[in-house]
Formats: C-alpha cells, sequence, structure tokens
C-alpha cells in the first residue's frame, strides 16, 4: 500500500552510531535497537526510518527480530570457528579499521548555534511539509465485512477510538493489526489514491461510514489528528539539520587529510 543523503555504508554507519540507542524490542533477552534497524535500511539508501509509515517500520522490526534469531542460530551453529568465517574476517579487517578511524573523526567535528540557525534561515523552503494526518484503518477481505465493522463503530458512540483499536486487532488482516491499525502521520502521496481521498475527507476524530476499496481489500478509516501544510519549526528540525552539516564538514576534513596524505606518499598509477 506505501510507495517505498547518498553515501558509503561505512558513512551510513557513523551516522547511525551518533544517534541516541533506541530499544524497538526483545528478543530472548537481547534488545533490537537502531543499530538492527540500520543493518535493513542500507537497502534504502535516502529513506529515514523514523518517516516511514507505521505499517512500514513494524515490518522492518519484524524483519530485525527475526535477523536477530538467524544471528543467535548461527552462533550455537559455532559458524564463528570456521574457516569460512576467519577468511571473511580478514578480509574486512582493513575497512573496519578506517571505520573506526573515521567514527573517530565524525566525533571530533562541532557544529554551533548559529550555523544551524544560518543554514535553516537560508533553506527554509526545503522544509516545508504537505498536509498530514494521524490515521488508523481496518482492512478486510470483503465489503460485508467492512460495513459490519462500521455498524459496530456507530455502536460505540463515543468510545469510537477505543472500539476502533480493539476491532483493528481483531478483524484487520494488515500488519498495523497489532498497533490497533495505527499507520502513523501520513502524507497524500504516500498511499493510494482511494485511500488518501478518503482519509483526506475526513474531519479530525471522524471515520469513514461506506468501505473504502483499494487494491488491497476494503478499510474502514479513522482520523485521530490533523496537521496543516506549512513550514517545520526550526526545534522540530534541529538535530537534522545539526547532523546534516556535521556530515558536509566531516566529508570536507576527510577530504582534506586524504589531499594531504596523497602529498606526502609515493603513488604511482597503474598504466
Amino acid at each position: 500500500m506505501k510507495k517505498i543523503l547518498a553515501g558509503s555504508v561505512i558513512v551510513f554507519a557513523l551516522l547511525q552510531g551518533v544517534a541516541f540507542a533506541k530499544t524497538y524490542a526483545k528478543v530472548n533477552g537481547s534488545d533490537v535497537t537502531d543499530k538492527d534497524i540500520a543493518a535493513l535500511m542500507r537497502a534504502m539508501p535516502g529513506v529515514a526510518f523514523e518517516q516511514l509509515p507505521q505499517e512500514v517500520k513494524t515490518q522492518i522490526v519484524n524483519q530485525a527480530i527475526e535477523r536477530k534469531l538467524l544471528i543467535e542460530q548461527a552462533k550455537k551453529e559455532k559458524v564463528q570457528n570456521s574457516k569460512e568465517y576467519k577468511e571473511a574476517i580478514a578480509n574486512i579487517e582493513e575497512e573496519l579499521m578506517l571505520e573506526v578511524w573515521m567514527r573517530k573523526q565524525i566525533n571530533k567535528v562541532k557544529v554551533v548555534e548559529s550555523e544551524i540557525t544560518k543554514f535553516y534561515d537560508e533553506n527554509k523552503d526545503k522544509f516545508v511539509q504537505p498536509e498530514t494526518i494521524k490515521v488508523s484503518h481496518i482492512l478486510v477481505s470483503s465489503e460485508n465485512e467492512a460495513k459490519a465493522i462500521i455498524a459496530e463503530l456507530k455502536k460505540a458512540g463515543k468510545n469510537v477510538a477505543s472500539k476502533f483499536d480493539a476491532l483493528a486487532k481483531e478483524k484487520s488482516k494488515d500488519d498495523s493489526a497489532n498497533n490497533g491499525g495505527e499507520l502513523g502521520y501520513i502524507a497524500k502521496n504516500q498511499v493510494v489514491p482511494e485511500f488518501a481521498n478518503a482519509a483526506f475527507g475526513l474531519k479530525k476524530g471522524a471515520y469513514t461510514t461506506t468501505p473504502v476499496k483499494t487494491q488491497f481489500g476494503y478499510h474502514v478509516i479513522l482520523v485521530e489528528d490533523k496537521k496543516p501544510a506549512g513550514t517545520i519549526a526550526l526545534k522540530d528540525i534541529r538535530g537534522q539539520i545539526e547532523q546534516n552539516l556535521k556530515l558536509k564538514k566531516f566529508q570536507e576534513e576527510v577530504k582534506k587529510e586524504g589531499e594531504e596524505l596523497r602529498k606526502k606518499a609515493k603513488v604511482e598509477l597503474s598504466k
């Protein structure tokens, strides 16, 4: 249902290492953190996990859980003692040394408040966001199922939100069911047109009183909140600006360091 800063894998890993660690789940007592999510997000360069719809976030967290379990199984089978594993470690040793060195360098980079404010003031056009809504949905296979759910919601009175949550967990065939059907905040271009037109036509707190048909089935949609289009406030984008400026400074300093080292080195290009 969803249409799902370019750089090297190393730079991506560095940026992830700068962020505060967050725990998304526990697997046999072991935390699934940002590090586990980052390993999967490398397949989607340029996409920030925090900006993904809730449904996609849930899918990625579930993949991270499965990945953690597979790693545990590999350890149990003593893969780390195999010849293949030791050869692989030897092959990536230099890359790991470079990554650790680069991590130390980026930790030295400082960005002052005046630089953040200046960048924001000069680039406000880049921080304009479209209208977004916080939406939940219940996805079923037939129109009659959707109509039955709507009938139950009509009986809920002021308890529509809690009733919707319970019905989503019980009846929705979408991955968001475990979260009461919640998809988080979405923009119109993040979902198929039929869903977008129905959802964005609702008032805050309202739900669709007729089933919404898409290629995925029949939806009952609830809008929990609305945010109008506008410019993102500096306080809400400050961290991202700081990281971008830090990365730019880091890249410039590493480039300068590389050029200085090359001047001192004996370099012979093969013909």
